[in-house]
């Protein structure tokens, strides 16, 4: 693997474009519903179970967080849809993540995370559309295998693809399945493979 994980450090977290880090690292971004595993996705790619913040609470991550891995930066965006948060804090995310995602040069990708147990929601299918409207070369993961039996996989993920169009990578942040695969996608996307 031509990324070391090991090698990461929490830059900053941001509520809008000042507040980003300055630097020409590219940049991979985590978009997904409110609790849908953004954050420990990023935990199981480094091997550290507290490097980003987790909560069972939707809503936990109310910015935008930067991760430097190696040469390249991770960042988890506040999740989309139900969260136990104030009105008005869920309305700010809107234009807090649409600022980041269109203007923001360093970004080169974007890991879309959806829960496997569960069809896609309207806002999943949103940004779905939005993502390759916009065309930002984007891979599609369906978090939280470890709580179907592998029997039921193929049947989730044709739910999935059915809703989405496109086929989603499994991963599990408990076990670690798909772990590989998701830092391929991101060295990919990153232009380091």
């Amino acid at each position: 693997m031509i990324l070391n994980v090991h090698n990461a450090e929490f830059l900053t977290s941001a509520v809008n474009a000042r507040g980003y880090p300055v630097h020409d690292l590219k940049e991979i971004a985590l978009v997904g519903r409110s609790n849908v595993g953004k954050s420990s996705l990023i935990n199981a790619l480094v091997n550290r179970r507290k490097f980003a913040r987790t909560s069972n609470q939707p809503g936990r991550t109310q910015s935008i967080n930067f991760y430097r891995v190696d040469q390249l930066c991770l960042v988890d965006l506040p999740g989309y849809g139900f969260a136990k948060v104030p009105a008005a804090v869920r309305s700010a995310w809107r234009p807090m993540i649409e600022g980041y995602l269109t203007g923001r040069p360093n970004l080169v990708g974007v890991l879309h995370l959806v829960d496997v147990r569960h069809e896609p929601t309207k806002d999943d299918q949103v940004m779905n559309l939005w993502l390759r409207e916009m065309e930002l070369p984007s891979a599609l993961i369906a978090t939280k295998v470890d709580k179907i039996s592998r029997g039921h996989y193929q049947k989730h993920v044709q739910m999935i693809k059915a809703a989405l169009g496109r086929e989603p990578v499994l991963f599990s942040a408990q076990t670690k399945e798909g772990r590989d695969e998701v830092l391929q996608i991101i060295c990919t996307l990153a232009g380091l493979m």
